[in-house]
């Protein structure tokens, strides 16, 4: 096998511009090779989203998990080159999705090739679980893969992300499980009036300010040895005033807090509303959880993928579980074992995103070597 398979893999797939939710031919691109080597594959799409789930094997599954889709260019002025024309310029391949993801794809599945072909009659069951939808919404996207799954009381026992986790040099970090995200949509009520008579207004925005700085102080826990303590951000502020002389009836706030495994979303909601209630405020307000916390302690996959980096990048991996939420979220309702390794992320949503030609062929000599230090066991 071509030892620049990988890159041509990685170009094919940059080459198709699959702006989330959209595929448009990459998982039939990857389906189509891993059926080559023997892969049963199952389409499982969902309105304009592109899902598949593909196996070989049978037993304790190592499962890739992976998404097609890529993020907008931004301003096409700021590339150097076609965003969705691969360009490799002194050993760097520049496209968007090169990081994220479409390089690991292109790895993971060369990786799987190469020890298929090696190992033809292996134990255990390889899979792949692939989406178009991550980057956007993620309604339709790996969490109905996992519910099939589910319903169908399958199970994946060793889960790798392909989500670039690298710092500053690849398999300097590994994900083992990633912050919960809980975001509240706040509208905070007062009264209008003349901005020259506030004895016949009630401020919204003067009256929520010591909820606001409450907010901010509060130690929501401590965290642990896993996790940071959990985290609050206002990242959206808006009244309803019309007029420079007007106090406005109403304001919205929109803040996110990623949360540890020491609290709840539910007691996260629950401190919040009495927080509201202590500054007597009147208010409506509504949550949407992304995600609950996820974990993998030491164990064997994260034993196996530590040796495998220090095997072959020559360096010792820190575990982390910085940074925001993945699909492995929706992966650990599973129960698996889940390690995100992948690409370096410094370009990652840029213009002019890029990976070393070096480091793509490496991490597909990594994912092969976890695949075969999981099967001898």
């Amino acid at each position: 096998m071509s030892s620049c398979s990988v890159v041509n893999l990685a170009k094919q797939l940059i080459s198709i511009p699959s702006i989330s939710p959209m595929d448009l031919g990459c998982q039939k691109l990857i389906s189509d090779r891993l059926i080559n080597i023997g892969f049963s594959v199952e389409n499982m799409n969902v309105n304009q989203t592109n899902n598949m789930w593909a196996y070989k094997g049978s037993g304790t599954t190592l499962a890739f998990s992976g998404h097609t889709d890529v993020v907008p260019i931004g301003n096409k002025i700021l590339w150097n080159s076609p965003p969705f024309s691969p360009t490799v310029d002194k050993g760097v391949l520049f496209g968007r999705g090169s990081a994220d993801m479409k390089g690991a794809l292109a790895a993971m599945v060369i990786a799987v090739e190469r020890f298929v072909k090696k190992q033809p009659d292996h134990h255990g069951r390889i899979a792949f679980l692939i989406t178009s939808d991550e980057e956007s919404m993620a309604h339709d996207g790996t969490i109905k893969i996992v519910s099939n799954l589910i319903k169908r009381k399958e199970n994946i026992d060793y889960c790798i992300i392909g989500e670039p986790s690298s710092e500053q040099k690849l398999g300097d970090v590994i994900k083992n499980g990633r912050r919960g995200s809980i975001t509240a949509y706040l509208c905070i009520y007062g009264v209008q009036g003349h901005i020259a008579y506030p004895n016949f207004s009630d401020n919204p925005i003067h009256k929520s300010i010591s909820f606001f700085c409450t907010l901010i102080s509060n130690c929501w826990d401590n965290g642990n040895v896993f996790f940071s303590p959990t985290s609050v951000q206002i990242y959206d502020i808006e009244s309803k005033s019309s007029s420079d002389n007007m106090v406005p009836s109403e304001l919205t706030v929109k803040f996110n807090f990623r949360f540890s495994n020491e609290i709840t979303s539910s007691d996260i909601k629950k401190k919040v509303e009495l927080l509201l209630k202590h500054f007597n405020l009147k208010y409506s307000i509504e949550w949407h959880v992304s995600g609950n916390p996820f974990l993998t302690k030491v164990g064997l996959l994260s034993d196996i993928v530590v040796r495998s980096v220090e095997e072959l990048c020559h360096i010792s991996p820190n575990l982390s579980t910085s940074g925001g939420t993945s699909d492995g979220r929706f992966i650990a309702e599973l129960g698996s074992q889940i390690i995100e390794l992948g690409l370096i992320n410094k370009t990652i949503h840029k213009a002019n995103e890029c990976v070393e030609i070096k480091d793509l062929r490496l991490l597909c000599h990594l994912y092969e070597c976890i695949i075969t230090k999981i099967f001898e066991k």
